[in-house]
This record gives C-alpha cells, sequence and structure tokens, in this order.
C-alpha cells in the first residue's frame, strides 16, 4: 500500500524571513535615495551649470563660495558647492544665472541617483540673483580689515 504523501507547505518561519527581508531592503532603499537627510541654503558665483551624461542626461553645477579654507596648516582652498538640479526649467533659469551671485535653497539626501544627478545635494529653489560681484566695490591692492 502507498503512503499518501501530503503536499509540501512552506513554513510560516521561512515566509516571515523573505518578508522582512524585502521590508528591510526596502526601507534601506528609501532611507539611503529617497529620504532628505537635510535642507538649506548656500550662496556664492555660479560658476557654471551643464546638461551631461550618458544614459541620463542630468544637469549638474559648481557654486563658488566667498571665503577660504584650509584642509591643511599650510594650504588653502575655496570654498566649492557642487550640486545637481532635478527639474529643467529651474535649470535653463540658472543657466541665465551664470557668473552672477545666487542664493539656492537645496535638498541634501544620503546617496545620489543617476536620474536625479550625479551628487547628493539637488537644488530645488533660487532664492536670489544678485548681478554685483562681491566685494566689486574695494580698489585693487587693498585688503579689507
Amino acid at each position: 500500500m502507498e503512503k499518501y504523501k501530503s503536499p509540501k507547505r512552506k513554513s510560516k518561519a521561512k515566509t516571515y524571513i523573505i518578508l522582512f527581508l524585502i521590508l528591510a531592503l526596502g526601507t534601506f532603499i528609501f532611507v539611503r535615495y529617497y529620504f532628505v537627510f537635510g535642507t538649506g541654503v548656500k550662496s556664492g558665483e555660479l560658476n557654471y551649470l551643464v546638461n551631461k551624461g550618458v544614459i541620463f542626461k542630468t544637469y549638474e553645477g559648481k557654486l563658488i563660495q566667498t571665503g577660504f579654507r584650509a584642509d591643511k596648516p599650510e594650504g588653502f582652498q575655496s570654498n566649492q558647492f557642487e550640486f545637481s538640479v532635478a527639474n529643467k526649467a529651474l535649470a535653463e533659469e540658472l543657466m541665465l544665472a551664470s557668473g552672477k551671485n545666487v542664493q539656492l535653497h537645496y535638498k541634501e539626501y544620503f546617496g545620489a541617483i543617476p536620474w536625479r544627478g550625479f551628487t547628493k545635494f539637488i537644488v530645488d529653489e533660487i532664492i536670489s540673483v544678485d548681478d554685483a560681484k562681491p566685494n566689486a566695490k574695494l580698489p585693487y591692492n587693498t585688503v579689507p580689515d
């Protein structure tokens, strides 16, 4: 007489482990790439804004901030803020402001996504655009106090 074989059932523990792993992976992806870690405003002279990329064309820019910082005790380096712009209309408006002093509102993420930009800083608003150069009223060969 042949023994009756019941169909194999997945154990509940294995199902819960798979569900937990899917939720953990989803949470990790959300926090790493979509959770806004910080927001702020940066101001300085807009150096450039370009549309570049091989598969995903994104807008990438650089803002030169006034002042210097020293990475080493003997050296100076200018403050540069590299950012991405996800909104095409905002990027086109920023392209017209190249070389001007601007204040930009940005969002900071933990990681970059190729279709959003190469950096983790995404500019989402232009606060102001000023045509005047910083310290433009100072005569040459003088140092401010």
